[in-house]
């Protein structure tokens, strides 16, 4: 007992309460959610204010930083991106000018005409434009400073109209080739980006409030500004509401093409995460797996899938949790790698697919995820090419650490199986299940007994033979096998 420490008389039934109490106070962790980010509860549905925002933003936006090789591609579909913005304004530069230089000119021009130079700056600044998108990306400065060109020479057209009609400056005001932005505005939708569409908008709008301004304080504000339309449109007053109007159609397009872009962005971005989920998922599935899992037009969930005349294989080493305890771990790594890189190519060769690795074990399947008129006959062919196969390299895993002659198991059985999805809501798993399944575990183990490497069963052996297998059979005899009622017709293949 530490010194100064009085006895603990309390009577047993109240400490248990009070640790009790303790306890109960004590945030309770869930193991499974801490380490396997596993969580089994049921999710909340949606409160109105999320369901309002997926309605008008669209999916929701990736959670954190994306991985680095979704940004990667992210960054080179923008980069594609605005090589095409170039080459459709180069386009549009060409169809102008060459309209500009078959239409005649227009009457009542006394002054210097602004066009031909406009169109020869932007030209030139254009085709720089496409020049260093193919050589690089590129930076933010530079597309803020193309934007930032593109409306200060449409700006600076409108504004040389007065000079070149010598008009007053209300006269620019009238010009329909304040239209032209809007064109700036959608070429900048071609990148799945708003912020460049809000820039050109933003940029735009205040441009024209810029010329707005000019034409009320030309001539120290002497300006009239009216409320009466016709004598805007016909003499040198300004009608605010009108300016206002274009102002506002400016910012509102710019605003919906914004929000388009944003939701489009989005689902971009969750369409690239799917494809590198197809991807990620391609090695842990077959990739008609992980194709039927991204796919599928509803959730996947535990209980669904369906019945399938599938032939399973199962392979397995001999001795070698034995083996493995006295080895090194990553002794034990490098065998179980390269023996499963072996029996991968096997497999995969024959057109099975393979489920799972069970440590040293492999269950494959032969048509359970596409359809296939020889599965019998496949599985056989690979059961044979696994043994001897194993057996020809076996110094290759001798070299690699295995410290004896490397032995396997091989057992295969066909029939019907289930092939679907179980498990609970937040961890699933596609697989077979079924009488086959159970068969070729046994017939596996069944190996050791019977001192061979591949049996099949007698069901299995005729039904590869009708598939046109043409293997030779080393022995058949009718045997009771641990695990399966009655006798079995036993076929021995290696």
């Amino acid at each position: 007992m530490p010194v100064g420490s009085e006895p603990d008389n309390s009577e047993p039934s109240k400490k248990r309460g009070t640790e009790k109490g303790r306890t109960d106070k004590k945030h309770s962790v869930n193991l499974s959610e801490k380490f396997h980010a596993v969580s089994y509860r049921e999710k909340e549905p949606p409160s109105f204010f999320q369901q309002l925002k997926r309605g008008i933003l669209g999916p929701s936006a990736p959670d954190g930083e994306l991985p680095l090789r979704v940004r990667r591609e992210v960054a080179r579909q923008e980069a594609a991106s605005e090589r095409l913005i170039g080459i459709v304004q180069l386009g549009v530069i060409v169809f102008f000018a060459g309209l500009y230089t078959l239409a005649p000119r227009a009457e009542g021009t006394m002054g210097f005409n602004f066009v031909p130079l406009a169109f020869s700056i932007y030209l030139i600044f254009t085709l720089i434009r496409i020049y260093v998108s193919f050589r690089t990306m590129l930076p933010v400065w530079y597309l803020v400073l193309s934007i930032m060109m593109d409306v200060a020479l449409l700006v600076g057209l409108i504004f040389s109209f007065h000079i070149q009609y010598a008009q007053h400056p209300t006269f620019y005001l009238k010009a329909p080739t304040l239209m032209y932005l809007f064109l700036f505005i959608a070429l900048r939708a071609l990148r799945f980006d708003p912020r460049y569409v809000i820039l050109t908008g933003v940029f735009g709008a205040l441009g024209w409030l810029g010329l707005v301004f000019y034409a009320l304080l030309h001539e120290g504000g002497t300006t009239r500004i009216t409320r009466n339309y016709v004598e805007y449109l016909t003499g040198e007053a300004v009608l605010i509401g009108a300016e206002l109007d274009k102002l506002i159609i400016i910012l509102s397009v710019t605003a919906l093409l914004a929000l388009s872009i944003l939701r489009a962005r989005r689902t971009f971005f969750a369409a690239i995460r799917q494809k590198n989920a197809v991807k990620d998922l391609s090695r842990f599935f077959t990739p008609e797996v992980a194709s039927s899992i991204v796919d599928s037009e509803s959730r996947l969930k535990a209980g669904t899938g369906e019945v399938r005349e599938v032939a399973v294989l199962v392979v397995d080493i001999r001795s070698f949790t034995k083996t493995a305890a006295k080895l090194p771990p990553e002794t034990t790594m490098r065998i179980l790698s390269l023996y499963q890189k072996k029996a991968a190519k096997a497999i995969l060769g024959e057109g099975g697919k393979i489920d799972k690795f069970l440590g040293d074990g492999i269950l494959a399947t032969f048509g359970a995820v596409s359809d296939s008129e020889t599965y019998a006959a496949d599985a056989l062919r690979a059961g044979v090419e696994l043994a001897h196969i194993l057996e020809e390299e076996s110094a290759d895993l001798e070299e690699a650490g295995w410290p004896m002659k490397f032995e396997i198991g091989v057992g295969v059985a066909a029939g019907p199986v289930s092939v679907g999805v179980v498990g609970v809501r937040d961890r699933l798993e596609f697989t077979v299940i079924g009488d086959a399944v159970n068969r070729a575990a046994k017939l596996e183990a069944a190996n050791k007994v019977q001192g061979t490497r591949f049996l099949s069963d007698g069901t299995t052996y005729s039904m590869a033979l009708r598939q046109g297998y043409k293997g030779n059979l080393i022995d058949l005899k009718s045997e009771c096998v641990a695990g399966i009622n009655g006798k079995v017709d036993l076929v021995a293949l290696a």
